[in-house]
């Protein structure tokens, strides 16, 4: 009987449990260690942050579905992989040993790497429950005193979508308040472009997103450099395709919402052969790390270069789609692993988004998610938003209920028109669909 432990029990780590204990059977122990009891959907905190959602709302209990699963938990969270001695050092001192490992813990926030960044530092984030309850708190305030916002990522940011979505959830919800005309707004991003994402736009995100920004009368600064934030203003170097600075912005802010480079978190920063120089898990198209063969990695915290040198700093997104084909690989690799055999299963690596703008967004299908593409398809409505509506019900049923159904595919499918489901066998929901 072996043990398999699963570090991180978020969007990757959740459904690589759930996928680990359908294929692995009662024969093998399943486990995961997680900071706290609860999931959180992470999609969702643009909503909380603006109030128009509960942060209970879109949390689940992990305690019961893991018990009823048959799931080890240990919620004391990691404080130290021993990659020598197959071992996990927790936050209580007790440990826990593992055959294999997955590794799925997401990102470490690296707010400290800019000066007065942060929740800490004075301004406002989205990436945790946590973060979006105090935005929110900060939300009303901007509205009972109006003030210039700045929203945007900073050099080294991977995960671009939520600053869009935030941007124009905030600007809805300012409208909505009446005070939306009192309220001058920028989105800063390290992007050589609007619509960039970190895998040179899908479709025509450039033109969809450039046109939302002016339609909602949001100014724009790409090859933005955050040098350092101070009480109410943000210094911005903007810099030029071949990477002299060409201008130097003093912007006044009220309200700031900058999304930060991610890094290995600490538990696995540093460990050699494991990760690279910025803590992200090394591994091979088999998601499996070359120095320690019985650890895998899904998600976040896998090390992706980037697919090109930019003037500022940009990262490539783990978006949904390739984070469960990563799960999906590395639960077969593992199954055969215990089997006596030699593990055969890639990630496919495409990206299916449903970006929400608070009463449209903007979807897009690119497979594989690093051009060039055989899908590469864009497009932009009202049913964005109903679809993101419809598919956070559907993925809270599916963390509370402790399936590993496969979803990203099947969006893909839809959005292209393409009805026949191949190979791809999920139930029906009344949440799947949009409302």
């Amino acid at each position: 009987m072996a043990h398999i432990v699963v570090i991180g029990a978020g969007l990757g780590g959740t459904i690589a449990a759930y996928q680990l204990r359908d294929e692995l059977g009662a024969e093998h122990n399943v486990s995961v260690v997680g900071w706290g009891e609860r999931f959180s959907f992470v999609p969702s905190n643009p909503w909380v942050a603006v109030g128009w959602r509960d942060r209970s709302s879109i949390e689940v209990n992990l305690v019961p579905v893991f018990k009823r699963r048959k799931i080890g938990f240990y919620s004391q969270g990691a404080r130290r992989l021993d990659a020598a001695e197959r071992r996990i050092e927790l936050m209580d001192g007790a440990s826990v040993s593992y055959d294999y490992l997955v590794i799925a813990t997401g990102p470490d926030l690296a707010f400290d790497e800019i000066e007065g960044l942060g929740p800490d530092a004075g301004t406002y984030s989205i990436c945790r429950a946590d973060h979006a309850v105090q935005t929110k708190e900060a939300v009303e305030r901007l509205i009972r005193h109006p003030g210039p916002v700045v929203v945007g990522a900073v050099q080294g940011a991977s995960c671009f979508g939520p600053a869009y979505e935030f941007a124009f959830i905030l600007d809805k919800a300012l409208r909505d308040a009446k005070v939306r005309d009192r309220v001058p707004m920028t989105f800063v991003t390290s992007e050589p472009y609007i619509g960039h994402l970190g895998i040179d736009g899908v479709g025509d995100t450039k033109g969809l997103l450039e046109s939302e920004l002016r339609q909602k009368h949001i100014k724009w600064i790409c090859n933005a450099k955050v040098e350092k934030i101070e009480s109410g203003k943000i210094s911005v170097s903007e810099l030029a395709e071949d990477g002299p600075v060409i201008r130097v912005h003093e912007l006044a802010s009220s309200f700031t919402m900058l999304l930060p480079a991610f890094r290995g978190v600490e538990a696995i920063r540093g460990i050699t052969g494991l990760t690279n120089p910025r803590g992200f898990v090394l591994i091979d198209k088999r998601q499996r790390n070359p120095a320690f063969p019985e650890i895998f990695a899904v998600g976040v915290c896998v090390a992706i270069p980037p697919m090109a040198t930019t003037p500022v700093a940009v990262g490539v997104p783990k978006t949904g789609f390739m984070i469960e084909s990563m799960v999906t690989a590395t639960v077969r690799n593992i199954k055969r692993l215990l089997r006596n055999e030699l593990p055969d299963a890639e990630a496919t690596w495409n990206a299916v988004c449903l970006a929400d703008f608070g009463d449209s967004g903007v979807a897009f299908v690119a497979q594989p998610q690093i051009p060039p593409r055989n899908v590469n398809w864009s497009s932009s409505g009202a049913w964005v938003h109903a679809a993101k509506v419809g598919f956070e019900k559907y993925y809270l049923h599916k963390m509370r209920s402790g399936t590993a159904e496969p979803i990203y595919e099947r969006l893909a499918l839809h959005a292209l028109g393409i009805e026949k489901l191949k190979d791809i066998k999920i139930e029906e929901t009344e949440a799947s669909a949009p409302q």
